[in-house]
């Protein structure tokens, strides 16, 4: 939960997939099953090269910050 939390936070203002790689200290094979996983759950979408959070995505976010679960 920890890494979806934070590629959600890298996100919010559009990043590129190295961003996030380097951003949530993950290998890129890592990065691609959350990204996937976290685009068909509508977390985040991807923007030419750019991933950007979703409203779906910020509310997931504030919602663990809330009941702390990061």
């Amino acid at each position: 939960m920890d890494i979806t939390i934070d590629i959600l936070k890298i996100a919010m203002h559009g990043a590129k997939k190295t961003q996030i790689v380097y951003g949530a200290n993950l290998n890129s094979t890592i990065a691609n099953k959350y990204l996937v996983d976290m685009e068909e759950n509508q977390l985040i979408e991807q923007k030419e090269n750019l991933f950007l959070t979703t409203d779906k995505g910020r509310t997931y976010r504030e919602m663990a910050s809330e009941l702390e679960i990061h």
